[in-house]
């Protein structure tokens, strides 16, 4: 199976503004889901996945209209817990402060939009396991 890495797809800006400690704005995420949606758009033959904080409809609408067979996955566990695995992780720009801005902001996917609800509560490669089952069952292993 091909791999590919595409690396942050955020403008610098977006990444020095989370980095200290500001959370984006619509204006400044614009550019960025566009750029997701087009990621997406450009990879279709051979499939990606994308992980993204498209945390509004409004936001995940931007990402359809580029790419219109994307399909979202909300991972769902309790705040606590995100909260913990978002303070544990390195290497990441966005520091565990901005989790509450983001938690205020999450607009459930709805019945209409393409994706499903993932329970993020067992260890995340259990997680990463079970989508992959859930996604892509005849490539499975088991």
């Amino acid at each position: 199976m091909l791999s590919t890495q595409l690396g942050c797809l955020h403008p610098r800006a977006n990444v020095a503004k989370t980095a200290s400690g500001v959370p984006l704005t619509d204006d400044d995420r614009f550019p960025w889901l566009v750029a997701v949606g087009a990621a997406l758009a450009g990879l279709r033959a051979e499939g990606a996945v994308v992980a993204c904080s498209a945390l509004k409809r409004k936001y995940r609408e931007i990402i359809l209209a580029e790419a219109p067979s994307a399909v979202f996955v909300e991972l769902h566990a309790p705040p606590d817990l995100i909260a913990r695995r978002v303070e544990a992780r390195t290497g990441h720009f966005m520091p565990g402060a901005l989790f509450d801005s983001q938690l205020k902001t999450l607009e459930p996917l709805e019945a209409d939009e393409p994706g499903f609800r993932v329970d993020c509560t067992p260890e995340p490669d259990r997680v990463v396991a079970n989508l992959v089952e859930e996604i892509l069952p005849d490539l499975a292993c088991t």
